[in-house]
């Protein structure tokens, strides 16, 4: 398989699509240990060990989806 052009609007759609759940994933766990932080500092009585294990857990998985995404890509644009 050839390289890709990088400035082809083709490849920056395949790229996009590439992990594109597991990212959407990570923003959503992300946005509800937010959630469950700022309900801790409320006073709904969530523990904060809970809002902030959440929040670390959709950092992993956007950590997760941005290295599958970058090796993709140095795999791809290694021919």
């Amino acid at each position: 398989m050839a390289a890709p052009d990088l400035k082809d609007p083709a490849y920056r759609r395949e790229l996009g699509g590439v992990a594109l759940r597991m990212r959407r994933w990570g923003i959503g766990i992300s946005l509800g240990g937010a959630l469950l932080v700022l309900a801790c500092r409320r006073g709904f009585g969530v523990p904060l060990w809970v809002g902030a294990g959440v929040l670390g857990l959709g950092i992993l998985v956007l950590i997760a989806a941005i290295s599958t995404r970058a090796t993709y890509h140095r795999l791809r644009t290694r021919g």
